[in-house]
């Protein structure tokens, strides 16, 4: 997914977004430990996601406490 679009998301979507990507995550774990992966990039693609995720919610709380100084 694109930052601009994640940066378009509201945060509890951001954070239900993470939550996902962190399930997807654990299931392609137990599908590499079983020997049947559909999609060996999927890993890479969600550590990626919740990268960029992470970063967002952080401009904005900086920006957030930036306003109130």
């Amino acid at each position: 997914m694109k930052a601009s679009e994640l940066r378009e998301m509201t945060g509890d979507d951001l954070r239900a977004r993470i939550k996902e990507r962190q399930d997807d995550i654990i299931h392609f774990r137990m599908q590499q430990a079983t020997g049947i992966v559909d999609n060996v990039r999927l890993a890479r693609e969600a550590r990626r996601d919740i990268a960029r995720i992470k970063t967002i919610l952080r401009e904005r709380e900086l920006s957030a406490a930036k306003g109130t100084q």
